[in-house]
């Protein structure tokens, strides 16, 4: 794939919100104009929002609008890359945390790198899991209700772990806010009925900004993606990883890269891509018939 390379952008880690608070976030949301529901409409205000996103590249992806909708009405938009020997499923999601938009751009550069080498792969690419959150004036880690997305799969326990581990562990930080309940949220109620319906062997899962590589599941762990190195920094109860990985036995990647406001460079990009495809050709083994 071509990677387009980095413009100047800000340097440092994105803006945290205010620090704990002593009760839920409010629920309020502000309606957005006019809500994203096709890939023009996703390209026209993501190539104004996101690093090292330019209109060639965004054009390129050709994200579908599915069913499933944010809080405020956007579609959460997907991709398909198909090997003709696809013989796994792999399920991409960026963007999980609206603050940080470098995941969802290295979702859209991934994209083309599948076109060019899906190996033996089905790929379904979600760039944009929390566009309410990622579209406000100043980008939040929840989505529209306050939610930390992050938090709210239903992990075993999750009624009483949740709330105990935000109230005690977090302080109510209210960037870490996990619901009233389970699947409270539709963003997260959608990507866990895809789960359910699609059965992928592998997610990735890309987050910023602490420059690292995690992972759950049952088989052994990538090392390395690029420069990232693994370090399994634990579970969180509602996490991705910890359903997907843990609870559903399904090998969950995390992506952890170093800056939120930036994409890595181009070879660094392509070398991410180049282990993970490397690692899953080695440690995931096709179903057999």
């Amino acid at each position: 794939m071509r990677f387009f390379r980095s413009f100047a952008w800000l340097a440092g880690l994105s803006v945290l919100a205010s620090a704990a608070a002593t009760a839920a976030p409010s629920g309020e949301v502000v309606r957005s104009a006019t809500p994203i529901q096709s890939h023009a409409r996703f390209c026209e205000l993501m190539t104004r929002k996101l690093p090292n996103v330019t209109p060639a590249l965004c054009a390129l992806a050709q994200l579908q609008p599915g069913p499933a909708r944010s809080v405020q009405g956007h579609n959460l938009l997907t991709r398909d890359v198909v090997s003709p020997q696809a013989a796994l499923r792999v399920l991409v999601v960026g963007g999980v945390h609206g603050d940080e938009l470098s995941s969802t751009a290295l979702v859209l550069h991934w994209i083309g790198a599948a076109q060019d080498d899906p190996a033996n792969i089905h790929w379904r690419f979600v760039p944009l899991m929390n566009p309410d959150g990622m579209l406000k004036a100043r980008p939040t880690r929840t989505n529209a209700n306050g939610v930390d997305l992050n938090r709210n799969f239903p992990t075993p326990h999750w009624d009483k772990e949740a709330p105990r581990y935000w109230q005690h562990r977090t302080s109510k930080d209210p960037r870490r806010f996990p619901g009233h309940r389970a699947l409270s949220e539709p963003e997260t109620r959608w990507l866990h009925d895809e789960m359910e319906r699609w059965q992928p062997h592998l997610i990735v899962a890309v987050h910023a900004p602490y420059g690292v590589l995690d992972y759950d599941g049952p088989v052994v762990a990538p090392k390395k993606l690029g420069s990232l190195v693994l370090d399994q920094v634990g579970i969180f109860p509602g996490s991705l990883g910890n359903y997907g990985g843990v609870h559903k036995k399904v090998p969950v990647v995390t992506i952890e890269l170093s800056s939120a406001l930036r994409t890595p460079q181009e070879a660094e990009m392509r070398k991410m891509w180049q282990d993970l495809l490397r690692w899953t050709q080695l440690r995931l083994r096709p179903p057999t018939s």
